[in-house]
């Protein structure tokens, strides 16, 4: 844009997130012909420019030729950032997360934004130049605060995704922001910012608007937040104070006011971390570790662990609450995590201000880990991810759930921790070494944006120096010094590219191998170089010494010199000079040059050092003063002349006008007195030296920092190097003043490998590249440059900056710990040369797979190369001069005894001290050996293939616990017992009810035993003719034979009959099927149900759990501990097979020292054992040693070979790893296994968890169920209903013998007995009989009282007189006359009988009426434990659903592969899978086979019913013929057709037949009426007169007639009733009613009705029809 007359500024803005090489913005003098050379391409300024030019720049880049004045600008498409390598993770907060997988941070003058899957980064400038102070995420994740640096620098509020800027705050501080913070809603944004002002504001940031303004404190304030809970609440801490800031309003507005914080008793302390509760109290940690807690600016109580502990061994850094867990993080790596509640009410109770507590939770990450800050990650339920800062260089993943399916600590990335010390690029590929602190060595491959390999050392690295083409022509060798004075040579080579040997791992793309270490110094190394001939090694430090050595497979000391200060850097001459020196720079300004020593020559010193190397000395001078003071002169003298023309043009003016001068403007023309010239000044101390370069030789360019910085200066060697070094002073014979350097001098110089462009790195963390033509030793072509600010300008000092092989690249390293890679092609060219996605790797070299490691030095205070070489005679001679014997060294011997006896008071008094201690370590080392040592079964034994990568390890197992031995001594026992118990005794008392029953229909059945009569002898005096006597045996025979096969019929029926089921016997088929269709049929509940009831058998308890874990555990651990057998056994013929190699090998030399050179053939070597085949146990089985094990037969296949040959080795060997081959396939099928045991194991450990907790009210109610059960006995009930049965049989044998006495009296009675009315009397007569008590125990029977039986007659009223031939009364006492005596006694003894079994009746009927009673209060007691069994087995089923509910709810891992999923929708499987049922396949093909049975089956069962309903059908139809054909008959008599029956039409002749027919019948009915009330009159007349006649025959005869009558009536009711029926059923169609007929004559149905008798009666003779 136009800025003024003349000029024209160039705006680098920057227009994309790719694009991120800028220059600065630069004032250029335009002119008439800059503006015709001025075009505007793609919206930018570019100077059309000559060919010429153009190859003088080699780039596309902006090129100006200097003028007077002038200023310049490259193009901004001169370099582009390609990745970068470093964090800075030193700086505070330097870690936010944007979203779940995108992190950022500060590195240098740019914010990265790094995606943590894939790796990738993406850049954002700052937009000052001056750097990023701070940053942060707003809380809706959606806006970025960044923070910047610089002079009056702006916080600008980016927008996410797409990171364009939103809003801009101005004016919040003047040099640089500490710290921004978000409120918890989002629309406040606090800001502090650092020296010197220290300026705490509130922004409005929406509006751009400054809400609130105050001073923060008068020291680093380190960190701003808002309170979450309490708004409007700030608190700020920092250096030595923590401040509490509250937005209050005021009269005047609104106002900020803070309330500093007090220590009081307590330490002062630097505050990093803290986090404000809900309730306004603060806490914060300290420096020492432990956590405050502030309560209205005063320290309630200081925390610390149990003990006096510290909470963190170190500095707590940052606070985190969440959900009631307080999460704390430190410089010692740890995590712990704090009760919230607990620390909310922590108070002291004492007066020494602490509070103890233990943390709940705590994950110490490692020993080299320091937490300084961490963010927390939003995704994930079961898991609670964050991302830790690590100070030492890393970013970690950390899952902070704490349960048992907590991921392990993860580290994302990697970097080196703090200032980059050293950096290198290969001079064949596109590698970077890099060197720090740390104590790490690292190659990157900046090609495909990755790190190669990292070693890590002891002590921390100062300087790299990667090895020129000429020492290793592979580019694989560099030279690293550490800070111990070691300097080591590593080789760098492409490890795929070896053979493998001992089971080596290639796997990874490159390897560091130590090649040889050496210490040629006490102090840090400071630089290395290697000759420009590849013959010489030179190594610096600052102990002011310069080692030499020669470079060859073995890099052999030569020797060092002495320098005059600590060493600062070194340069070789380059090969156009003639002699090969070496130019040494000092840090305190002295410039060393020494010649190259002769390598052929030999040196006979007795010393390293080396004396007589020519050397030249240049001690610089500063001369800065004189050039400003040369260049203030100039300016006054060009001044001067100014004036003095401005004067002369006046009086000529003056002149031409005619006028004089007056005497005013002659007094101001007068010269005016010049001020004095600034003093010359010698900086003390002098300034240090920063860099330098050869030109030619003796000359040389020198970078100056502090007072001398702004200028380099062309130095040369004098040619007096007669005064001492220290004495001298050397001036620059040149100088070439340096644009914007004052404060920003040049520390390092580097050339492209065409020495066209210098790289120049800066002090404030800049880059310049500047073009320069080769040979220009005096750099008048270094004017225009191209600048880039990237690294912290602060403290981002570029230590070194290095560009490619190629020139391609430029690399640059800085003290802030940020690395960046830079291209220098056009994107077009840059996207062809990522094409190669990676460095090509060194090879290695031949034969360094089988070359023995290097010896390394580990120890810092290892003796360096000495600095005397003592010969054999010498160090003779010294010993003989200085040996004494041991009485010599004696002086008294009384000294030695005191001297003794102190030492051995002091030890037992240390021992003494040291007992508690040294027994408190002894314990706790045997519980350490108990826990890990003694439980483990079996470590970790790796054995390795001999020719390929493969390996396998065995499981490290722990020996199982006492615990799981219990258990499974104890197994799983039956929770129901008792509940069986029960069932099985109610099943056995209704068994048992039912029994008496069966048991008498039993012995009823039973079939009488047969009884065979023995065989007849015969006698011994007959005797039978012979004939007869055969006969006789035969039929005997014959009988035998019969009664063995009717004995052998009768036990086959005894068996079958044994053999017989009984009556609820069942089929075992039948039950079997019935069971698994009560499992498998119906409609059963899925377990998600509700109303799902859990089976008896499915029902499970913690014990039960506990168990299947035991088990599972026990068969995880048999199949470890298996495959563990078969790889031991692998490594034991491993052992062999290396064994039998050595020996054949033995054998094979042996032959070929026969043999002349030229036949000799190559014997191939014999592999090592690596450790880890060889556990510390077996230690004493070492490969040197195998062969006293080995199998002396050889391998297998080679047993009784003798000699073999080489080809037949290398097949010994292919076979083993064949084995090992296959048994790694094995064990890695077992490894799927065991992962998917150790699911199950997590599910079951879950479960055995939720069961835990169900476990104790489980215990209630089982007890409860169990006691219900045990209340419930059922033996009494059971007794009782079996004395029931018993006392029901009694009383019927009873009654069976009271109808067997009465059966006896009227048996005895006879027939036509004229005195059986009076002996029934007799017999039933009841009468008073004497009551007997009987008394239980040895008492005697005793009769209560003598009463006399009285009789009383019983008579009845209505047996009197009947039957009784006699006219008087008889005594039933006494046998009346004519009556049998005898007879009369058995009545008599009978009816004794049958009282007494009265009486037993009615006492067997008391009886069980008294255990009826008591089998009914029995029964109520039952039914009231039944219902309480039943409640309680109600809320055991309740509390069982409960938990099938819980476990329902746990998530089941199932791994499946994608032909295993069978769910699809549309043709793809669906995103969600949360409606899918998982089961196995076997269970999937037999639901849907038994879907094709139940088709089938429904089918077939369809068929069945269409069959039956025929077969129904017809039977129906058939009945119904039938019964219409019955009824035909029954109505009509006949089979008559209805269909012609309902075509009849009415008949009216039969219609008035049928009206007379009713008419009659109801003058009938009203006749029967008046019968009726006729009829009883005449029976009692009846009654009379047969009375009268009862003596007649006739009354008998009327009787006969009478009954006879009523018979008849009875039939004719009947009769006229059927007839009437029938009548309704032969309806014809519906005809209107006739009209009744009255009768002509109404008497005669009267008159008639008379002749008949009452009730049906009819007289003899008449007809029937008639009636």
């Amino acid at each position: 844009r136009r800025e003024k007359e003349g000029f024209f500024r160039v705006l680098l803005g920057r227009t994309s997130t790719e694009n991120e090489g800028r220059g600065k913005a630069e004032v250029i003098p335009m002119t008439a012909g800059r503006k015709k050379r001025l075009k505007v391409v793609r919206g930018q300024a570019v100077w059309s420019t000559t060919l010429r030019e153009k190859k003088r720049a080699f780039l596309p880049v902006l090129w100006i030729t200097r003028e007077e004045g002038a200023k310049f600008v490259f193009s901004i498409s001169l370099t582009v950032l390609s990745h970068s390598f470093g964090y800075d993770c030193g700086r505070r907060a330097n870690l936010q997360l944007l979203d779940e997988n995108t992190l950022v941070y500060i590195a240098g003058n740019l914010l990265i934004l790094l995606d943590v899957m894939s790796k990738e980064q993406r850049y954002l400038r700052s937009c000052s130049g001056g750097g990023i102070g701070a940053i942060m995420v707003h809380p809706s994740k959606k806006h970025l605060a960044v923070a910047e640096k610089g002079m009056a620098p702006n916080i600008i509020i980016y927008e996410y995704p797409s990171l364009q800027p939103y809003r801009i705050l101005r004016g919040g501080t003047t040099r640089a922001y500490s710290s921004v913070d978000f409120n918890r809603e989002g629309i406040l944004l606090a800001s502090v910012g650092s020296a010197p002002d220290y300026m705490l504001t509130i922004w409005a940031w929406m509006e751009e608007r400054v809400v609130l303004r105050c001073k923060a404190f008068s020291q680093d304030v380190y960190q701003v937040t808002f309170s979450p809970d309490n708004p409007g609440q700030l608190t700020t801490s920092g250096a030595g104070h923590i401040k509490f800031w509250k937005m209050t309003s005021t009269f005047t507005g609104l106002k900020l006011q803070g309330l500093l914080g007090r220590f009081g008793k307590t330490a002062l302390t630097d505050i990093e971390g803290y986090v404000e509760l809900p309730d306004g109290k603060v806490v914060s940690g300290s420096e020492w570790g432990n956590m405050l807690l502030w309560e209205g600016g005063l320290i309630k109580v200081e925390i610390c662990r149990k003990g006096g502990r510290q909470c963190h061994s170190g500095a707590i850094q940052q606070f985190s609450l969440d959900e009631g867990e307080l999460v704390t993080i430190g410089t010692d790596g740890a995590v712990r995590v704090w009760d919230f509640e607990t620390i909310d009410t922590a108070d002291c109770m004492d007066d020494t201000g602490f509070f103890e507590m233990e943390p709940m939770n705590e994950l110490v990450i490692g020993r080299n880990v320091c937490l300084s800050y961490m963010v927390k990650s939003s995704v994930g339920v079961f898991h609670m991810l964050v991302f830790p800062q690590d100070s030492h260089g890393g970013i970690w993943k950390l899952d902070l759930s704490f349960s048992n399916i907590t991921q392990d600590p993860e580290c994302l990335f990697s970097f080196h921790a703090g200032a980059i010390q050293g950096m290198d690029v290969c001079s064949t590929s596109h590698l970077m070494a890099t060197t720090a602190l740390d104590c790490s060595v690292r190659i990157y491959d900046f090609l495909a944006k990755k790190e190669l390999i990292m070693n890590r050392y002891r002590q921390g690295g100062t300087t790299l120096t990667w090895a020129p083409s000429m020492v290793a022509p592979s580019g694989g060798l560099l030279a690293v010094g550490f800070e111990d004075g070691v300097v080591r040579l590593l080789e760098l080579y492409y490890r795929r590219n070896l053979q493998p040997v001992g089971g080596q791992n290639l796997s990874a793309d490159a390897q560091m191998r130590l090649k040889q270490a050496f210490k040629p110094h006490n102090a840090p190394v400071s630089a290395i170089a290697f000759d420009r001939n590849g013959e010489l090694l030179a190594t610096a430090s600052t102990d002011c010494t310069v080692f030499l050595f020669t470079v060859s497979d073995r890099y052999e000391p030569i020797g060092f010199i002495r320098v005059p200060g600590p060493v600062k850097n070194m340069e070789w001459s380059p090969p156009s000079h003639e002699a090969n020196t070496l130019l040494i720079l000092c840090q305190n300004g002295h410039v060393v040059e020494i010649k190259a020593p002769d390598l052929e020559i030999q040196t006979s010193s007795s010393t390293y050092e080396l004396c007589g190397v020519p050397s030249r000395h240049f001690r610089f001078l500063s001369i800065k003063s004189r050039i400003k003071r040369d260049a203030e002169v100039a300016r006054r003298a060009v001044e001067k002349e100014k004036k003095k023309k401005e004067r002369e043009e006046r009086l000529k003016r003056a002149k031409d006008q005619g006028r004089e001068l007056t005497q005013e403007e002659l007094e101001e023309e007068e010269e005016e007195e010049e001020p004095e010239l600034p003093p010359l000044y010698t900086p003390d101390p002098p300034s240090p030296l920063l860099c330098s370069f050869y030109t030619q030789p003796g000359a040389f360019w020198l970078s100056m920092g502090g007072y001398d910085a702004g200028y380099l200066y062309h130095c040369q060697f004098s040619e007096q190097q007669e005064t001492d070094p220290q004495q001298r002073w050397d001036e620059p014979f040149t100088f070439l003043p340096v644009q914007d350097s004052e404060d920003d001098p040049i520390c390092s110089f580097s050339f492209s490998s065409n020495r066209r462009l210098l790289l120049c790195g800066m002090t404030s963390g800049h880059i310049r590249v500047y073009p320069v033509t080769p040979g220009d030793l005096h750099l008048t072509s270094m004017q225009s440059f191209w600048a880039l600010s990237i690294h912290d300008n602060q403290y981002g000092l570029v230590h070194r900056v290095r560009c490619s092989h190629d020139s391609q690249f430029v690399l640059t390293a800085g003290q802030d710990g940020n690395i960046f890679a830079f291209s220098l092609l056009p994107p077009e060219d840059l996207l062809a040369a990522l094409a190669q996605r990676r460095a090509k790797v060194p090879s290695p070299r031949r034969g360094i797979e089988t070359e023995k490691a290097a010896q390394d030095i580990e120890d810092p205070n290892a003796y360096r190369c000495v600095s005397y070489l003592p010969t054999d005679a010498h160090i003779s001679e010294m010993r003989s001069k200085c040996f004494l014997i041991t009485f010599e060294l004696e002086l008294d011997k009384r000294f030695r005894e005191e001297t003794e006896q102190q030492i051995a008071q002091n030890i037992r008094e240390a021992r003494k001290e040291l007992a508690w201690e040294g027994e408190r370590y002894r314990i706790g080392l045997r519980k350490l050996e108990e826990r890990f040592r003694d439980s483990l079964e079996s470590d970790t034994v790796t054995v390795v293939a001999l020719q390929s990568q493969h390996k396998i390890s065995t499981y490290r197992l722990l020996a199982l616990a006492c615990k799981f031995h219990q258990l499974k001594q104890v197994g799983p026992k039956g929770a129901k017992v008792l509940r069986k118990r029960w069932r099985s005794k109610t099943s056995t008392s209704k068994e048992t009810s039912s029994a008496p029953g069966e048991s008498l229909r039993d012995d009823s059945s039973l079939p009488q035993d047969v009884v065979l009569q023995p065989r007849v002898q015969p006698p011994e005096g007959s005797r039978l003719a012979g004939r007869q006597a055969e006969k006789l045996s035969k039929a005997a025979e014959k009988a035998e034979q019969a009664r063995a096969k009717i004995q052998k019929r009768k036990d086959e029926w005894a068996e079958l009959l044994a053999s017989k089921p009984s009556e609820n016997c069942e089929d075992p088929q039948d039950v079997l099927a019935i069971q698994q269709a009560m499992e498998n049929m119906g409609d059963f509940k899925l377990k998600t149900a509700e109303d799902f009831t859990v089976p008896e058998h499915l029902r499970i308890d913690a014990k039960t759990k506990r168990v299947q874990l035991m088990a599972l555990e026990d068969q995880i651990h048999r199949r470890k501990m298996k495959m563990n057998v078969r790889i031991m056994a692998l490594r034991d013929s491993k052992v062999r097979l290396l064994s039998w190699l050595a020996e054949q090998v033995q054998k094979l030399q042996a032959v070929q020292a026969s043999l002349a050179p030229e036949l000799r053939a190559t014997i191939p070597g014999v592999p090592t054992l690596l450790p880890e085949e060889m556990p510390r146990e077996e230690n004493a089985l070492h490969p040197g040693h195998a062969s006293a094990s080995a199998d002396p037969e050889g391998p297998e296949g080679f047993e009784g070979v003798g000699m073999v040959t080489p080809p037949q080795m290398e097949q010994a060997v292919k076979y083993f790893d064949a084995d090992l081959k296959l048994l790694r396939h094995e064990k890695l099928e077992l490894d799927v296994h065991i992962k998917m045991a150790d699911l199950q194991h997590i599910t079951l450990f879950e479960e055995l968890l939720l069961l835990k907790e169900f476990e104790k009210r489980e215990n209630s109610l089982q007890e409860r169920l169990n006691s219900r059960m045990e209340e419930d006995d059922l033996s009494k009930l059971e007794e009782c209903e079996l004395q029931l049965e018993m006392k029901r049989r009694d009383i019927a044998k009873l009654q069976e013998q009271e109808k067997a006495i009465t059966a006896t009296f009227l048996a005895s009675l006879g027939e036509s007995n004229k005195f059986a009315d009076f002996l029934t009397k007799v017999f039933k007569k009841k009468i008073k009989r004497v009551k007997k008590k009987e008394k239980t125990g040895d008492e005697e029977e005793q009769e209560d009282s003598d009463e006399e039986s009285e009789e009383e007659s019983d008579w009845d009223e209505d047996e009197d007189g009947e039957g009784s031939e006699c006219s008087y009364p008889l005594d039933d006492s006494v046998c009346p006359p004519n009556c049998d005596p005898d007879l009369f006694e058995v009545t008599l003894q009978l009816r004794e009988r049958r009282l007494d079994l009265e009486e037993l009746l009615a006492d067997e009927r008391k009886s069980l009426e008294a255990l009826r009673k008591e089998h009914d209060s029995l029964a109520k007691k039952e039914k009231i434990v039944l219902n309480n069994l039943e409640a309680a087995e109600g809320d055991l089923e309740l509390l069982n659903r409960e938990k099938q509910r819980k476990l329902n709810a746990l998530d089941v891992v199932v791994p499946l592969r994608l032909h295993q999923i069978e769910y699809v929708s549309n043709g793809a499987v669906p995103g969600k899978l949360d409606q899918v049922l998982v089961l196995n396949r076997a269970p999937l093909a037999g639901l849907q086979e038994r879907i094709r049975q139940l088709q089938v089956e429904k089918n077939h069962q369809k068929e069945r019913y269409r069959q039956a309903r025929k077969c129904e059908c017809r039977q129906t139809l058939s009945l119904l013929l039938l019964r219409c054909e019955q009824l035909m008959m029954m109505k009509f008599g006949k089979l008559v057709d209805l269909e012609a029956l309902q075509t009849l039409s009415g008949n009216r002749n039969l219609e008035e037949m049928r009206h007379g027919a009713r008419v009659r019948e109801a003058a009938f009915n009203q006749e029967i009426k008046r019968w009726e009330v006729k009829v009883p009159v005449s029976l009692c007349v009846s009654v009379c007169v047969c009375v009268c006649l009862c003596a007649t025959d006739d009354g008998d005869r009327l009787q006969k007639v009478v009954q006879t009558q009523a018979l008849e009536i009875k039939a004719l009711r009947e009769e006229i009733d059927i007839l009437s029926l029938k009548g309704a059923h032969v309806m014809p169609p519906a005809q209107p009613p006739l009209l009744p007929v009255p009768s002509a004559n109404p008497h005669v149905n009267s008159r008639t009705a008379h002749h008949f008798p009452v009730h049906g009666g009819h007289r003899s003779g008449l007809p029937r029809s008639h009636t």
